[in-house]
C-alpha cells in the first residue's frame, strides 16, 4: 500500500475510534475564558472519634462552622493527616474526618451570571461528601481520582459572604471498595474494650488518608468544553490527530481546533467538534533515551463560540503524536521496539504521606532521569495528574494502574465489586486518555486470579477497558501460577511479579537463574504474549553490610538484582519486554513483624538517598539505552535534570 493509501486507511480507523466518554474530566487550566483559584493550604480538621464514627452526620457538622462543633486543629491540604500530629489515634484513625475552609470567591465570578463556578478535589481517600455553605454538592467513592461539582447556584444564593467548604472523608475499606478490606470487631472482652475494631487489608502499603491532592475553584462560560478526546497515528512524515470535542450548555456552538508546534506555528486546523488534523513533517513523541528529541508535544487549542450569546470558551491540550502496538514478542512505540527499563513507585514521603508535593515530584523525576529510567508503573493506584503531565514533558513511559490491589477474598469478585471496578476504570480512562506517556492500562495488581470467579471478572474488566480505549493494550499484574491463572488469556501483555530468593527460598540466590528461566518459559509457552517482569527485588536496610551477602544488606539486594539481570539479558532477546524494580524508594506500611518502619525494598531510601542497588541499576539502564545507538555516550547525559518546558 502506498503512502496515500496508508494515510486513508489510518484516517478511516481514527475516525471510528475517537469517542468521548460520558462526562468530561479536563484538568483545570487558565485560558482567556477560564480562571483557576487554588484553595489548598491550611484547613480546619476534626476526626469523628465517636464509637460509631457517625456523630458528625448525626449532629450535622456541615451546617455550622466546624469549630462550633468541638475542638479543631490545623491540617495542611494536600497531605495525608496520619503523620501530621503526634497523636497515634490520628495516625491510625479509621472512619470519618472533617475538613473545612472559608474561601473568598472573586465578586466578578459571582456577578457574572454566565459563568460556571466549579469546585474540584484532586483526590481524597476514600469516600467523600462535599458541602458548600451547608448545602451538599456531591459525593464520591474512590480514593485516587478527581471529583467536582458546579457550585454556582449555592454561591449566588449567599453572595457577599466567604464560601465555607466542608469535606467529610472516610478511609474505611470493605470487601466492595477498591482496594478492598474488612473491618474486624474484637469481641473478646478479656482482651479488647467494647467496640474495638481493626481495619484489615491485603496490600503492603500504609492506608494513608485525607485530601491528598489540590482543591481548586475554576470557572468556565455557561457554554463550555466538557471533554476532549484525541487519538494519534502517523504514516511516513504525516501525523494524524483525531479529535472529538464535547460541548455542554449550548446547542448552538461553533467549534474550532488549532494545532501548533512548539515554536508557535499553526500546523493544522479544523472546524467542527469531530475531525482529523493532518500534520506534515510531523515530530513524533518519543520516550526518553529512545530519540535525540524525546517528548515532543504540540499544543491543541480548542475554541467554542456560543452563537446565542457570543461568549467563547478556550482550552489548550498538550498532544503527543505516537502509536503503541503489541506483537507476540515485542512492545512497539512508533513501530520501534521499546524495552521497559524502569521502576515501580508509590506516592509516599515523610510527613506528607500520599499528599501531592512538587519538590518530591521534581526530585523523583531528576533521580529517574539520572538513573536512565524510561518508564514506571503507577503502583498501585492512579497518581496525580501533575505527575502524568511531567511524564509527558520528559518522555517517561507509564503503565497506568487502577486501585485494584489486594483483591484476595472471593467475595470481592461479586457483581457489586465488578460494577465499581468498571466505574473506576471509566474514571481513570476519562482522566488519563490523552496523555502520550500512558501506553498501557493495568486493571489490577496481584489479584487472586486463580479463583474460579476471576475468569469472568477479568474478561469483563479487560473487555470494558478496551471498549473505553482501543488504542492502548491492557494488562494486570499477576503473581499466580501460570497454569491456574484465570485471567491472563484476556490481557495483551503478561506482567509477572516474583521475589525469588526472598519470599521463595529466602537466602538462596543461586536458585534465581533456574527458577526465573522456568517462570518465563512457562508463561510464554502457554500464552505466547510478551512478558514484563513487573516486580522483583529484596529489602535492604541502608548502611547494613555483609560479605558474603545476607538478607536485608545492601550486598544481598544487589546480588538478587544481578542474578535477575543475567536472565533478563537472555530473555529480552526473545519475548521479555521489560523489567521494573520493586521499588524506587522505601515506603511506609502498616506495622507488622516483617516490616521495620516500612518496606525497605527501595533502591533509594524514603529520603531519596541511593543504596548500592541504585548505582547498579544506573549503570545497567544507561548501558541498555546506549545499545539503541541513539546515544553516542551515555555519560554525556547522566546529569540530566528536570527543567520546565
Amino acid at each position: 500500500m502506498g503512502s496515500t493509501g496508508a494515510i486513508c486507511a489510518l484516517l478511516a480507523a481514527l475516525c471510528g475510534v475517537c469517542q468521548s466518554l460520558q462526562g468530561g474530566m479536563l484538568f483545570p487550566t487558565e485560558s482567556p475564558s477560564r480562571e483557576v483559584k487554588d484553595v489548598s493550604g491550611l484547613w480546619r480538621f476534626r476526626a469523628d472519634l465517636s464509637p460509631e464514627r457517625n456523630r458528625g452526620f448525626e449532629q450535622q457538622w456541615y451546617r455550622s462552622p466546624l469549630a462550633e462543633t468541638g475542638p479543631v486543629i490545623d491540617m495542611p491540604v494536600p497531605s495525608s493527616y496520619n503523620d501530621i500530629t503526634q497523636d497515634a489515634k490520628i495516625r491510625d484513625f479509621i472512619g470519618w474526618v472533617w475538613y473545612e475552609k472559608d474561601v473568598w470567591v472573586p465578586a466578578r465570578w459571582i456577578q457574572d451570571q454566565g459563568a460556571r463556578i466549579v469546585l474540584r478535589v484532586g483526590s481524597a481517600h476514600y469516600y467523600s461528601v462535599l458541602w458548600v455553605n451547608g448545602v451538599e454538592m456531591t459525593e464520591h467513592e474512590g480514593g485516587h481520582l478527581p471529583f467536582e461539582a458546579d457550585i454556582s447556584g449555592a454561591l449566588r444564593q449567599t453572595s457577599g459572604n466567604p464560601c465555607r467548604i466542608t469535606i467529610a472523608v472516610n478511609n474505611t475499606l470493605t470487601l466492595e471498595t477498591l482496594p478492598p478490606g474488612t473491618i474486624q470487631y474484637m469481641n473478646d472482652r478479656s482482651r479488647y474494650p467494647a467496640g474495638y475494631f481493626v481495619q484489615n487489608t491485603n496490600f503492603d502499603f500504609f492506608n494513608y488518608a485525607g485530601i491528598h491532592r489540590p482543591v481548586l475553584l475554576y470557572t468556565t462560560p455557561k457554554a463550555h468544553i466538557d471533554d476532549i478526546s484525541v487519538e494519534t497515528a502517523f504514516s511516513d512524515n504525516i501525523g494524524l490527530v483525531s479529535f472529538n470535542v464535547s460541548v455542554l450548555g449550548s446547542s448552538k456552538a461553533a467549534v474550532k481546533v488549532t494545532l501548533s508546534a512548539q515554536d508557535g506555528r499553526c500546523v493544522a486546523s479544523a472546524d467542527g467538534s469531530r475531525g482529523v488534523l493532518k500534520v506534515t513533517d510531523v515530530s513524533l513523541w518519543w520516550p526518553y533515551l529512545m530519540h535525540e528529541n524525546p517528548a515532543y508535544l504540540y499544543s491543541m487549542e480548542v475554541s467554542v463560540e456560543n452563537t446565542e450569546d457570543g461568549q467563547t470558551d478556550v482550552y489548550t491540550l498538550p498532544v503527543g503524536i505516537r502509536t503503541v502496538k503489541v506483537t507476540s514478542t515485542q512492545f512497539l512505540i512508533n513501530n520501534k521496539p521499546f524495552y521497559f527499563h524502569g521502576v515501580n513507585k508509590h506516592e509516599d514521603a515523610d510527613i506528607r504521606g500520599k499528599g501531592f508535593d512538587w519538590p518530591v515530584v521534581v526530585k523523583d523525576f531528576n533521580l529517574m532521569k539520572w538513573m536512565g529510567v524510561n518508564s514506571f508503573r503507577t503502583s498501585h493506584y492512579p497518581y496525580a495528574e501533575e505527575i502524568l503531565q511531567m511524564a509527558d514533558r520528559h518522555g517517561i513511559v507509564i503503565i497506568d494502574e487502577c486501585p485494584g490491589v489486594g483483591i484476595k477474598d472471593i467475595r470481592s469478585f461479586g457483581n457489586v465489586s465488578l460494577a465499581h471496578h468498571l466505574t473506576v476504570m471509566e474514571e481513570l480512562v476519562r482522566r488519563d486518555k490523552n496523555h502520550p506517556s500512558v501506553v498501557m492500562w493495568s486493571v489490577a495488581n496481584e489479584p487472586a486470579s486463580e479463583m474460579p470467579p476471576a475468569g469472568f471478572y477479568f474478561k469483563e474488566l479487560v473487555s470494558h477497558t478496551k471498549s473505553l480505549d482501543s488504542s492502548r493494550p491492557v494488562t494486570y499484574i499477576t503473581d499466580s501460577n501460570y497454569a491456574r491463572d484465570q485471567g491472563a488469556q484476556y490481557v495483551d501483555v503478561i506482567c509477572v511479579n516474583s521475589y525469588l530468593s526472598w519470599y521463595h527460598d529466602p537466602g538462596h540466590t543461586e536458585l534465581i537463574s533456574l527458577q526465573l528461566n522456568t517462570q518465563f518459559d512457562d508463561w510464554y509457552d502457554k500464552y505466547q504474549k510478551p512478558i514484563i517482569q513487573s516486580e522483583y527485588g529484596a529489602d535492604a536496610v541502608a548502611g547494613l553490610h555483609s560479605d558474603p551477602p545476607m538478607m536485608f544488606t545492601e550486598e544481598y539486594q544487589t546480588t538478587v538484582l544481578q542474578n535477575y539481570h543475567n536472565v533478563f539479558d537472555q530473555k529480552r532477546k526473545e519475548f521479555v519486554i521489560g523489567e521494573l524494580i520493586w521499588n524506587f524508594a522505601d515506603f511506609m506500611t502498616a506495622q507488622t513483624i516483617t516490616r521495620v518502619v516500612g518496606n525497605k525494598k527501595g533502591i533509594f531510601t524514603r529520603q531519596r538517598q541511593p543504596k548500592a542497588g541504585a548505582l547498579l541499576l544506573r549503570e545497567r539502564y544507561w548501558r541498555i539505552a546506549n545499545e539503541t545507538g541513539v546515544l553516542s555516550n551515555p555519560h554525556n547525559h547522566v546529569h540530566c535534570s528536570v527543567s520546565s518546558s
